[in-house]
């Protein structure tokens, strides 16, 4: 069997386990600690030198504030809606929110902006909230569309809106970095839900204030 169809071979297998594994047991953090000295050692540096006793431990910790967002329920960030707001029913958008977040490919970061944008039914979110919601995504291994895409679906789940919008530009450190090392690079995605998906002159306002014009 050639590598092609090896690789084939595994991929299908993969799939097939997806659909019916068992979660995986979350790891110690000492086994998580001497997974960090199997990679220094396999990178080429020695574990045991002064500058990298402690890295371990630091990488654990670090990992603990960076995938933060596996602990976090979006539902509970969304719960509390202001309903006493003057009937105000025009669009609400929180633009140029900053985000980092780590491929879930290479692991590798990859950083920008938010813009989320929705159409009130019954009352309106703390403004803090939309930026809290970007982190709990962001704050896990992700692609930048599936990020997106949670992050809609959640405002469509427990936000009661006539229509939502996310926009979000960063670039990858995936591409950045390595592979085909473009610095600069940015990558758009965007997703809308009921009104601002079917209304151009909503999809246009929404263009217009999320970029400030």
């Amino acid at each position: 069997m050639d590598e092609l169809a090896q690789d084939i071979d595994v991929r299908s297998l993969r799939t097939e386990l997806d659909d019916t594994r068992a979660p995986v047991p979350r790891p110690s953090r000492a086994e998580a600690e001497a997974a960090v000295v199997v990679l220094l050692a396999w990178a080429g540096d020695d574990p045991a030198r002064e500058g990298l006793l402690d890295t371990p431990a630091r990488v654990a910790k670090a990992f603990g504030e960076l995938f933060a967002g596996y602990g976090e329920d979006p539902a509970e960030i969304l719960d509390t809606v202001f309903e006493d707001v003057e009937g105000y029913d025009e669009m609400v958008l929180v633009r140029d929110i900053p985000f980092v977040s780590h491929c879930e490919h290479h692991m590798a970061p990859f950083f920008g902006k938010a813009h989320i944008a929705y159409y009130p039914e019954r009352g309106v979110v703390g403004l803090s909230k939309l930026a809290r919601l970007v982190e709990v995504y962001a704050r896990r291994l992700q692609t930048q569309e599936t990020m997106t895409s949670q992050i809609l679906r959640a405002l469509d789940d427990f936000l009661t809106s006539r229509g939502a919008a996310v926009l979000i530009e960063a670039e990858h450190m995936c591409m950045s970095m390595r592979g085909v090392r473009k610095p600069g690079a940015m990558t758009t995605t965007l997703r809308f839900s009921g009104l601002l998906r079917d209304d151009p002159a909503a999809q246009a306002r929404f263009f217009a204030l999320a970029h400030g014009r």
